[in-house]
């Protein structure tokens, strides 16, 4: 015997909200398949990890040079811009083109804020490192109690 909440079937507006539950998730997974984010389109794509002084950034950027980004920190979001330029070939008919170029923007925001002065960055292999020193008004103080 299957066991109904008594409500919903009364309840017109927990009809429509459910109704429009289910028609939300359809959509959802019709434009998402399954193992597809939302996110797709975004550029570059990051990694973030921290330890307790520094926060970690790793970007994958193929093909691009030192002289193609843009990177800058203000108080705690990281600015990476840039161009990815693809050679454009002549009098060829492409079966498919899957890689775009163009100017991209991508800005990361983090729980604290970065020191500017401490920031590393280097580039290997297309993949883009930043290490991130946490400011150090952001790190947590250690306070003593007294006894009296």
């Amino acid at each position: 015997m299957a066991r109904y909440r008594w409500y919903v079937d009364r309840d017109p507006f927990l009809n429509e909200f459910s109704r429009l539950q289910r028609e939300m998730s359809r959509l959802w997974s019709q434009n998402f398949p399954e193992g597809q984010s939302a996110e797709v389109g975004l550029f570059p794509l990051v990694n973030i990890f921290e330890d307790q002084d520094n926060y970690f950034l790793t970007a994958e950027i193929p093909g691009l040079a030192e002289k193609d980004l843009d990177l800058s920190v203000v108080s705690d979001q990281v600015t990476i811009k840039g161009e990815r330029k693809l050679e454009e070939k002549e009098d060829v008919n492409y079966h498919r083109r899957e890689r775009s170029g163009g100017v991209f923007s991508r800005v990361v925001s983090f729980a604290d804020r970065i020191d500017p002065e401490k920031v590393e960055a280097s580039l290997k292999n297309g993949v883009l490192t930043l290490k991130l020193t946490k400011a150090e008004e952001s790190k947590p103080k250690k306070i003593k109690v007294k006894i009296d």
